[in-house]
């Protein structure tokens, strides 16, 4: 019997009727307005609030997708309910959304548990949490059918982050392959405190130096939950080829909801190589 992830968060952090979410995932596609890239995307960074939240600034990462095809998505995000050492990935078939289930790219995890010592077969960090999960709904409509391998990352140590990226990037290469950091910026700072906070986020992954951006994570200058994870893929991405670094949308909740007292940032960003 195949063993399946069942969502977490459907009915809260997105709509949980299948028919009801898949007009929503398209009317957010539809809407979104990011900026043009050029080239062709190696990565994605993208946020993972609830869809009422961070759905806009989602769409735009992945409406920079149509038409494009992968074989397999490699997504990375950070444990925010658990702790534990460097990164796990899901043992199981398949993670389960409203519409439908996405299967795991076997092949591709075996590669990745058998060449690093840091990432492990395991559940831990993959039962309750979000981060993965709402990104599935939007490659759904935009990819159709794909394979994916879901990691998260326990502690976002500079040793962990750098391994995981080694470690996609060695199993990327040769495959058409998308990789996907999960992360939302700044956490209930005062609307314009939280521009300010999250500038320095986007200026960080525009500067495409992962070795400066997570100099920074470590000395708590830079405020982003999944900075590890975004660490990770734009190693990745840089060791597979991508040159380039842009943003294509940025809010935060309080230009969604109009409460500034308070907001959370959202970023969608490309790896691209060009």
């Amino acid at each position: 019997m195949a063993r399946v992830r069942q969502p977490a968060v459907a009915g809260a952090f997105y709509d949980g009727d299948p028919v009801t979410l898949r007009n929503h995932v398209d009317l957010l596609l539809e809407q979104a307005r990011g900026v043009k890239h050029k080239g062709s995307i190696v990565g994605l960074v993208s946020p993972h609030a609830g869809y009422m939240y961070s759905g806009l600034a989602a769409a735009a990462g992945y409406r920079a997708l149509k038409g494009s095809s992968y074989d397999v998505v490699l997504m990375v995000g950070p444990s925010h309910r658990e702790f534990f050492e460097g990164a796990s990935i899901y043992p199981g078939d398949a993670y389960r959304t409203p519409l439908g289930d996405i299967p795991l790219d076997a092949e591709a995890r075996a590669s990745l548990v058998g060449g690093s010592d840091c990432l492990k077969l395991s559940e831990a960090g993959h039962r309750a949490e979000h981060c993965l999960e709402v990104q599935l709904p939007f490659l759904q409509r935009i990819l159709g059918t794909f394979t994916f391998v879901p990691i998260v990352i326990g502690d976002q140590t500079a040793e962990t982050c750098f391994e995981v990226g080694r470690a996609l990037a060695s199993v990327a290469k040769g495959r058409k392959a998308l990789l996907v950091a999960s992360s939302d910026l700044s956490h209930f700072h005062p609307y314009d405190d939280a521009v300010r906070l999250d500038r320095r986020v986007i200026d960080s992954v525009e500067s495409f130096d992962e070795n400066e951006m997570m100099s920074q994570l470590a000395h708590e200058r830079l405020e982003a939950c999944g900075g590890g994870p975004v660490v990770a893929v734009m190693h990745a991405a840089k060791l597979l080829g991508a040159n380039q670094s842009q943003t294509l949308f940025y809010c935060n909740s309080g230009d969604i909801t109009g409460d500034k007292s308070g907001v959370v940032g959202y970023l969608s960003a490309a790896f691209l190589q060009v």
